[in-house]
Parts: structure tokens; C-alpha cells; sequence
């Protein structure tokens, strides 16, 4: 049998040091921890406007495109959704997005609008709850221009019975928004793009994807 070498005295420093190193540093053993994700950004916060329903329709379901038992001719159709989180990314589930609008004339139904005579068949203002997986989705009308405004939709978000956010949709590429106070006053380039999103062709019409981030 061939003899064991005798050991070596320098390499057993040197496992001696290492053996020290780790038990100094626990962070050697177990690798060292990620750091936590950044929070999101919320999205921008903007004015209610003077249009808010004095009194919310009966009919005030996701479908601006029916009225009770009227339907809306004319304009085009957008199919408007998103997900909405916290800014963690969770999902706020049973948050309710409301979203108000004019008419294809640019009319609110408001009486300080002109007194109120914003098309019958158009619902102006409705409702969707949040799903588990944080999505939203409404069918409603491409917004138009009224004098002083570019096209927007007024959007509103509550949870709980708290408001956590009140904003407006911009629509992306719209040659009235560089006209707009509301509009330029996104100085922030990330803040504009948040608000300012594509309308683009579908299958009926148009559709608009508008993410949604906000503090629970």
C-alpha cells in the first residue's frame, strides 16, 4: 500500500483561512440576498373636470355603446381594458374603474353642459370591477374634441370606498393634445406615455390598452 504524503502545512493555512472567512461572512454560504424590486410608478393623477355625473345612470355597466334599451349609431368603437396593480405589481381585485366621457358631438350629460343634452343613446359614464387578475375592460366610444379639450376619457379608480385615483386618457398621436393645458402640463415624459395611449384597429373598431398603477 502506497504511503499517505504527509500534509501539507501551507494548504492547510489556507483551508484554515478560508474556513474562517466563511464563518465571518454568513453571506459566503448562503449567497448573497437580492435586493427587493422597486416599487412601480403611479400612474399621474389629473383633474376631476366640472362633468362628473350629478347622477350616476341606471343603466351604468361597462357598455357605454347601450343605453337601457337604446343603442348608439355612429363613431367608433373602443374595446378599453388594462390590469391594475399596486405598487408592489399585486393586483387590486374588486377595485372598481369608473370612466366618463362626451357624446360624438362633445356634449356631457350635465346640465352645466349646455344644459344636459348630450345624446340619449350614448351611456356617458359607466363602471368595471377589477378581476382577479387585475384586469378591467369596457366598450366605449373613441373620444372626440369639444372646444378647449383634446378627445380624453375621465377615469376614476376606488377601492373600498376609497378614491385611490382620478386621472384622464389621452389619445396617443391626437393633433389636438399639443393644444391641450391638461395635456402639456405632463411635463414628464414617463407621466405623458402613461396617460397617452394608442388607439389602434381591431377586429370592431379600435382598442386601447391602459395599465393602471396605484397606492392601496
Amino acid at each position: 500500500m502506497t504511503p499517505c504524503p504527509p500534509p501539507d502545512p501551507a494548504r492547510r493555512r489556507l483551508l484554515g483561512a478560508g474556513s474562517a472567512a466563511l464563518i465571518g461572512f454568513p453571506a459566503l454560504w448562503t449567497g448573497v440576498r437580492a435586493a427587493p424590486a422597486a416599487p412601480l410608478r403611479p400612474t399621474p393623477a389629473q383633474t376631476e373636470g366640472p362633468f362628473y355625473p350629478l347622477e350616476l345612470p341606471a343603466d351604468g355597466d361597462a357598455d357605454l355603446l347601450v343605453n337601457g334599451t337604446r343603442r348608439l349609431r355612429g363613431g367608433q368603437p373602443v374595446m378599453l381594458g388594462g390590469r391594475v396593480v399596486d405598487l408592489d405589481g399585486r393586483p387590486l381585485a374588486g377595485a372598481r374603474v369608473e370612466i366618463w366621457q362626451c357624446d360624438g358631438a362633445g356634449r356631457y350629460h350635465h346640465p352645466r353642459d349646455r344644459g344636459g343634452v348630450a345624446d340619449p343613446d350614448f351611456q356617458g359614464w359607466g363602471h368595471a370591477i377589477v378581476d382577479a387578475d387585475g384586469r378591467y375592460r369596457f366598450r366605449t366610444l373613441r373620444p372626440v374634441s369639444y372646444p378647449g379639450r383634446t378627445p380624453h376619457i375621465h377615469v376614476k379608480l376606488k377601492l373600498g370606498g376609497r378614491e385611490l385615483l382620478t386621472t384622464q386618457l389621452y389619445v396617443e398621436g391626437d393633433p389636438g393634445n399639443e393644444r391641450d393645458g391638461l395635456w402639456r402640463s405632463l411635463r414628464d415624459a414617463v407621466d405623458r406615455a402613461a396617460l397617452t395611449r394608442p388607439f389602434v384597429a381591431a377586429a370592431d373598431g379600435l382598442a386601447a390598452d391602459f395599465p393602471i398603477v396605484a397606492a392601496a
